[in-house]
């Protein structure tokens, strides 16, 4: 964290204490108003109950488990800081490294974030490898995002999820009603730590498993050839 700090990049979710890590990050978009990231972890995912910060204990921002009651403390902590034209995110650390399971306890969450809360995107992870996405009442919800760039590669057991292709997501949200516009995705590859372009068919690799997963979640991904071989969800 002191490493972020010297080169000016925020964090939420970890610190000195509780009140740390409970305090969201405030990102100001010049022209359009802010974005508003809060981070928490869930157990689900294999983090230690130890590991949660307290008054006079660093650590992260556990959730104590998914139930109205956790919804209605981040509602709380939401509401003290959001204003008109605010999009709020939450980032959630939760459920398994590997699968493409999605429990019914996390959508129900998720659902209950946008509906109680006033949450316009839910970014979702712990799984080496994207999962489906879902729009619920025009607000987005990514599953399991995937990784981004690890050191994992060469490392056996799970070649079916071909973890080294990963996704680039970039979000549109209309700021004036925290409305999903679009979701465009850059399909990239891990190689020798390093991100590289895929080919076509890995990107339509990637498109037919988003479209197999999302089927259940009602959303459809279409594929763009180009140089970047993007994906678009509207």
């Amino acid at each position: 964290m002191g490493t972020l700090k010297k080169v000016n990049i925020n964090s939420a979710g970890a610190g000195q204490n509780f009140a740390e890590v409970e305090t969201p990050v405030v990102i100001e978009i010049e022209g359009k108003g802010r974005v508003i990231v809060f981070s928490v972890g869930s157990g689900t995912s294999g983090i230690p109950l130890g590991w949660a910060a307290s008054d006079d204990k660093p650590g992260l921002n556990l959730l104590k488990d998914f139930s109205d009651e956790t919804v209605r403390n981040m509602k709380e902590k939401i509401q003290v800081i959001k204003q008109h034209g605010d999009i709020v995110i939450v980032s959630i650390h939760w459920g398994s490294n590997w699968g493409y399971d999605i429990p019914k306890e996390q959508i129900e969450f998720a659902h209950k974030l946008i509906d109680d809360a006033g949450v316009e995107v839910i970014h979702g992870h712990s799984s080496h490898h994207a999962k489906g996405v879902e729009v619920y009442k025009e607000r987005l919800i990514i599953y399991g995002c995937g990784d981004f760039l690890n050191d994992y590669e060469g490392i056996g057991g799970h070649e079916s999820f071909k973890a080294h292709l990963t996704l680039m997501y970039f979000v549109s949200v209309d700021p004036l009603t925290g409305k999903f516009i679009y979701l465009h995705i850059v399909p990239m590859q891990i190689k020798h730590f390093k991100l590289n372009r895929v080919s076509k068919a890995d990107a339509l690799w990637l498109r037919n498993l988003l479209d197999r997963e999302g089927k259940n979640l009602r959303t459809k991904m279409k594929l763009i050839v180009n140089n970047d071989n993007i994906l678009l969800l509207k």
